[in-house]
């Protein structure tokens, strides 16, 4: 008997296939793509801007500004939506399919899915060399696409329509795998986009995707329960896999039960909602000192969805208890068996369920002087930390580093930090607060309370200046209740990098908001350099102290060129935000922040709040070394020896194995 077909063109059966994917998690049962973004261009408008065009009933567009930020926003929906659901980004051949790959690499280096559609260059070739076509001498079907190799965890370039009948089911299990979960990406030649084909009908029915929760094997819970009950002073590090896996519960279990304190990584900032004893915060580069002290005494290390980058064992330097040992939980194995660990191969969810249910069957609990050890140094951690956040208490000048005479310059009373106390302040439960590069994630990883429902989404993974405010529109579509604030937190810097989807969130009438403490300067990197080099150099925001000429004489035997040492740059952030669709206000001093994020709250649009920060004031550091090497040989004198200080920190770094 014949089959029954559907004669539609390559876009239209991609359009019509993804509206009929579901994911299905803990019985939940929800649209895995529910909506795509895209800029058009001459290599996508004809397939599938015509296609969404067709069936925008069942796959609504979103219009974008910037290509990598539309698969910013796809990838903030899809941490927000706990990997349950992503979105689709269509960009142009060329510069709008380049212009994806910095977003391609943020989401899979943080384990997260999105789903890619580039345009390409034409499959028949009878046109020669099209527009944007990338012409390689000798690897013909070379595209700019091939760019997306390294970076997807699934990647097919699409020149017969037939292709789909297993690109497009391949294409689904990769973005609902929690193990190769990552940026998926197919590529689509112009022309075939367009190519009608009978396609089977069963191919447009609707399938479920199946989230699986691989069972913990009993042997290797039994190890690593072993391993705690010999502890004499354990540590728990939990990371994104915990938030993904919607471990919580199970976590704290096993951390009340046993008496084990945990930190968090970036990506596990809010794994831990209760305020106990064992809930340090922070770990590593950006942590809390104290978490940080009680890493370096700690016997044995449980990573729980963690891959433990060089920011959370600082460059491999922080774990210094002489005999520490190291155990894990990670649907990953390679990323389970990091560090040398006793490894459990399992879903956090279930693996920290039996733990805990073995633990408790033990009777395992740490020693008494280690829990006092950890109240007490978390106690001294908060009053230091209360007295940092405190936006009425006017920050001690004095304490500035040598020669940073900003202030007058830059009209700023309050530090990040206060900034930071006045957030927390003005947060919610169900409120989140976003960040991802410079100086902001850092602070809100060390000082916020990411507990009873007041939520953080850090990206750290790529560290993405641009990340955030397109970050805010994928959560904002991901959690519709207005109720609940989305904050990104992000540097003048990074706003002045990639401001424009404020555009995209007054068209589509997001409530977001964008606090920018203006700081003048990539000052986290100023600081990195200060540290490094001794000397400021091409990242605070100041006019150049003369004419710039290039190629030209100079102007007498040892003179100076011109350098960027001038003013402060004159730039108005809040005429800024007004002219791309934003409520935009300018808030000083501690009360009028208040009033600022009181009567903007229920706004029903983007807000920029702009608030001038005082530069180089930092919060407490948290004591650990990172491995940025200075330069072995230089003229600075300054340069001697902090090359000289970073080798004696070369002592503490160990290989564990």
């Amino acid at each position: 008997m014949p089959r029954d077909t559907v004669r539609l063109t390559v876009a239209q059966a991609i359009v019509t296939f993804l509206s009929k994917q579901y994911s299905v998690a803990d019985g939940q049962r929800r649209r895995l793509i529910p909506a795509a973004l895209g800029i058009f261009g001459h290599g996508n408008v004809a397939g599938l801007g015509q296609a969404l065009d067709q069936l925008s009933d069942a796959l609504p567009f979103i219009q974008g500004r910037n290509e990598q930020a539309l698969v910013h926003v796809a990838t903030a929906y899809a941490k927000a939506a706990r990997r349950h659901a992503t979105l689709a980004v269509t960009a142009s051949i060329g510069p709008g399919a380049l212009n994806m790959v910095t977003g391609a690499g943020v989401a899979t280096v943080n384990r997260l899915p999105v789903l890619l559609l580039p345009g390409d260059a034409y499959a028949t070739r009878r046109q020669g060399p099209v527009l944007q076509q990338l012409q390689h001498p000798i690897e013909a079907d070379t595209s700019v696409n091939d760019a997306f190799r390294p970076l997807a965890r699934f990647f097919d370039r699409i020149t017969r329509p037939e292709q789909l009948l297993t690109a497009l089911p391949a294409a689904m299990r990769v973005l609902t795998d929690p193990v190769e979960v990552g940026a998926v990406v197919l590529a689509l030649p112009q022309d075939i986009q367009s190519h009608a084909f009978d396609y089977p009908a069963e191919l447009f029915a609707e399938r479920d995707w199946t989230i699986r929760r691989p069972l913990p094997d009993p042997d290797e819970v039994g190890a690593v329960a072993r391993l705690l009950a010999e502890a004499e002073r354990p540590l728990i590090i939990a990371g994104g896999g915990v938030v993904y896996s919607g471990a919580t519960a199970e976590l704290e279990a096993l951390a009340a039960s046993a008496g084990i304190p945990v930190a968090e990584t970036f990506a596990g900032k809010g794994a831990v909602q209760q305020r106990a004893w064992w809930q340090l915060g922070g770990i590593g580069l950006e942590g809390t000192p104290a978490t940080n002290d009680l890493a370096r005494e700690a016997d044995l290390i449980l990573t729980v969805g963690s891959r433990l980058t060089d920011f959370a064992t600082a460059s491999q330097s922080l774990f210094q208890h002489p005999e520490v040992r190291f155990a894990s939980v990670n649907v990953n194995p390679a990323d389970a068996g990091r560090l040398g660990a006793t490894g459990i191969v399992a879903d956090a969810k279930r693996a920290l369920a039996a733990l805990a249910e073995a633990v408790q069957r033990a009777g395992t609990s740490s020693p008494a002087a280690w829990r006092e050890r950890v109240r007490a140094r978390q106690r001294a951690w908060q009053t230091e930390r209360a007295a940092a956040l405190d936006p009425d208490t006017p920050f001690d000048l004095s304490a500035l580093p040598a020669g940073s005479d900003v202030v007058p310059g830059t009209g700023a009373v309050l530090t990040q930090g206060q900034i930071i106390g006045l957030l927390e302040e003005h947060a919610r439960p169900g409120d989140v607060i976003i960040a991802a590069a410079g100086g902001p994630p850092g602070d809100l990883q060390k000082v916020w309370d990411a507990t009873e429902g007041r939520l953080a989404h850090l990206e750290f993974g790529f560290s993405c200046m641009g990340y955030e405010l397109p970050a805010a529109i994928g959560v904002r579509l991901a959690v519709p209740d207005h109720a609940k604030r989305v904050v990104s937190f992000l540097g003048d810097g990074t706003f002045l990098m990639a401001p424009t989807e404020l555009v995209t969130a007054a068209q589509e009438g997001l409530p977001i908001t964008v606090v920018i403490p203006e700081n003048r300067g990539y000052q986290v990197i100023h600081r990195l350099q200060m540290l490094r080099s001794g000397r400021e150099f091409g990242n605070e925001f100041r006019y150049r102290d003369g004419n710039l000429e290039l190629g030209g004489t100079a102007s007498g035997a040892g003179a100076k060129p011109p350098r960027l040492e001038g003013e402060y740059l004159d730039v108005d952030l809040v005429k800024v935000a007004e002219g791309l669709g934003a409520r935009a206000v300018r808030a000083i001093t501690a009360d009028e922040v208040r009033t600022a994020l009181e009567s903007t709250r229920d706004h029903d649009g983007p807000v920029v709040i702009v608030v001038p920060a005082i530069p180089h004031a930092d919060l407490p550091g948290a004591g650990v070394w990172w491995d940025v090497a200075p330069a072995e040989v230089a003229e600075q004198e300054a340069v001697a020896r902090l090359r000289a200080e970073y080798e004696d920190g070369l002592a503490i770094q160990r290989w564990h194995g």
